[in-house]
């Protein structure tokens, strides 16, 4: 361990490692954190196992309140939309809570408490939203299955099924959707990212990738994933691949980047978020 300012490369970008990342007031902890995510004013957002299970930090990493108690029983993933609703899944609670900002809720999708083979949900895991405004849900521990919703929560199709091959699913943990509407599902076992039209139907899949936990897209068009080597692994959004780095010690369950190009990883061991900042940026 080191005090040393620690720099990775990925690319042609290189970035400063800020870890740990993010104030808290005296007395509290961090508690587990499972995913992080960012609105459109940059404030970032802990989704963590807790009592109070969001966390919420101004940009410049001082705090700025917690909300969610009593909405979730085992945060897993958290997306933001790009008219800042807030989507977090409730892994063993078997549903989506959709929330503003400040932590009111708008709608759930899902019956809380109730899993169902086959259907939405059992043991979600991750959430993404496609330019069009559908929602898509990685269904992995349970269902092993991902399942597209429009805005509203309705639900309009889902796909896969348990196995190694095409379209078929171990553990689907992080999923994305590009700016193009294709849809990238982390697929958590089978070491792949897999990649699908919006309705399902199965384009590619990238590998190089051991255990994928969480996908990202930047507004350049580079795709992230991070897994458990522990790597961070980028492509362009049409599969080239760009690089490799480590920028977190044992791999990150999570990941997001906000407005200014600053990437967030949600750590579990230990617990804390280490922020990657593109060299030359405050």
């Amino acid at each position: 361990m080191t005090d040393e300012p620690l720099s990775v490369v990925l690319g042609d970008r290189r970035y400063r490692i800020e870890r740990p990342w993010g104030r808290l007031p005296a007395g509290m902890e961090l508690g587990l954190p499972s995913q992080i995510a960012a609105d459109s004013s940059g404030a970032v957002y802990l989704f963590r196992r807790a009592a109070v299970p969001v966390l919420v930090f101004e940009p410049d990493g001082s705090f700025r309140g917690a909300w969610g108690g009593g909405l979730v029983a085992d945060a897993h993933g958290i997306c933001i939309t790009p008219d800042d609703r807030v989507l977090l899944v409730d892994r063993d609670g078997h549903q989506v809570i959709a929330c503003d900002t400040a932590g009111r809720e708008l709608f759930r999708i899902g019956e809380r408490h109730r899993p169902r083979q086959g259907a939405p949900f059992n043991h979600p895991t991750d959430i993404a939203v496609a330019p069009d405004g559908d929602l898509y849900v990685s269904d992995g521990y349970g269902n092993t299955m991902v399942h597209r919703f429009a805005a509203d929560g309705t639900h309009l199709d889902s796909w896969g099924r348990p196995g190694h091959g095409p379209g078929a699913f171990t553990t689907p943990h992080g999923i994305w959707v590009t700016a193009d509407g294709r849809v990238l599902v982390g697929d958590r076992e089978n070491d792949r990212i897999q990649v699908f039209t919006g309705d399902g139907g199965f384009l590619a899949a990238w590998d190089g990738v051991y255990r994928p936990m969480d996908i990202f897209g930047d507004a350049s068009g580079r795709i992230y994933a991070t897994d458990h080597v522990p790597a961070l692994v980028c492509w362009h959004d049409d599969g080239r691949f760009v690089g490799r780095c480590r920028p977190v010690w044992n791999g990150a369950h999570g990941m997001w980047g906000d407005p200014a190009g600053n990437l967030y990883f949600a750590e579990q061991q230990p617990a804390r978020i280490t922020r990657m900042v593109p060299e030359g940026r405050g």
